[in-house]
């Protein structure tokens, strides 16, 4: 698997008219409860008044965001390296670089990297965080 785009997002910068987020300055914190999953919490509630949250996140090698739904959140992915799949409302879906998926609220969605990981960044509106 080539990780070279995902390496230059982990190192990467969000660059805003008023100051610029340094990616590697922003440690990787756990999930509360998926096992294997670990996000970087780019923007936060505290941001964006609560409009929107945006997060780096890989997936080790085989692990699972289980069946969940937010219920007042619209979710993105967008895929950046590895592959796996995603359970959208009930639809199976193949995620691979360049892959983009949309979660309406209230919809049940399960992510499930392959055996070299999956990374990619997940959007929240408004904010999970």
């Amino acid at each position: 698997m080539n990780t070279e785009t995902f390496e230059a997002f982990n190192h990467g910068q969000l660059r805003l008219p008023d100051k610029t987020i340094f990616f590697e300055e922003i440690e990787w914190s756990k999930h509360p409860v998926f096992e294997g999953v670990e996000l970087k919490h780019i923007l936060t509630a505290k941001d964006t008044n609560g409009e929107y949250s945006y997060h780096l996140v890989r997936i080790a090698p085989n692990k699972s965001i289980l069946d969940h739904i937010h219920e007042t959140q619209l979710e993105t992915h967008e895929v950046i390296a590895g592959e796996g799949t995603c359970i959208n409302d009930g639809c199976e879906l193949v995620y691979e670089p360049g892959v983009i998926s949309i979660m309406p609220k209230a919809v049940h969605h399960a992510v499930n990297a392959g055996k070299d990981g999956l990374y990619l960044f997940a959007k929240f509106f408004p904010a999970l965080c």
